[in-house]
């Protein structure tokens, strides 16, 4: 049904995660969101194209043609956007590539995984559920955490400072770069340049 030659196969689908909504917009849950808008910016691509509960868009990156989404669901039920992308165009489960905020992880630090739990992210768990494995590659972008004290839901919904901002930029920016690198030359590749 598909042809390569035609330009018509998605082959990969790179879905970006957070909230929707000016009232989540620039806060850490939104890592996902901010990464993928920045993939779009660099192609000069706009993500204004909704379905799959999405706003997304194609576009050539890495050499391949894509799919890039920000659900629309809110996080914790990012799986139900990215099942119904990959059905629609047959995308294994290992070409779903999902770049997100990581609180265990210092601001600004890139985490690259081929496969793995949730880690009690829900948007992840929600991920694994709805596509009955856990087995796909993800990007995480370090927040930072509250520490012992802290609330972890006004931590993953607040605004990071302007120095914790800075860094962000930074590792979206080499987000990008190393979901090119996963797409291009695969996960081990990726995890020895960028982790």
């Amino acid at each position: 049904m598909f042809s390569r030659n035609k330009g018509t196969a998605v082959e990969w689908l790179i879905a970006g995660l957070g909230n929707p909504g000016q009232k989540y917009e620039n806060t850490r849950h939104n890592m996902g969101f901010r990464a993928v808008e920045l993939l779009a910016e660099q192609k000069s691509v706009k993500l204004n194209k909704v379905k799959f509960k999405a706003a997304y868009n194609l576009m050539e990156f890495a050499g391949t043609r894509c799919l890039v989404m920000k659900p629309q669901t809110y996080m914790n039920l990012s799986g139900e956007a990215v099942r119904e992308a990959a059905q629609f165009y047959k995308i294994l489960p290992e070409r779903v590539l999902v770049i997100y905020d990581d609180v265990s992880l210092p601001v600004g630090k890139l985490r690259i995984r081929p496969t793995g739990s949730a880690g009690g992210h829900n948007g992840i768990k929600n991920i694994i559920a709805h596509l009955g494995t856990q087995d796909f590659p993800r990007i995480k972008i370090g927040t930072g955490s509250p520490g012992e004290e802290g609330n972890m839901i006004s931590w993953v919904i607040g605004v990071p400072s302007q120095k914790e901002r800075e860094a962000l930029f930074e590792a979206f920016q080499r987000a990008v770069q190393a979901a090119e690198c996963i797409i291009e030359h695969g996960c081990q590749r990726a995890m020895n340049d960028f982790n």
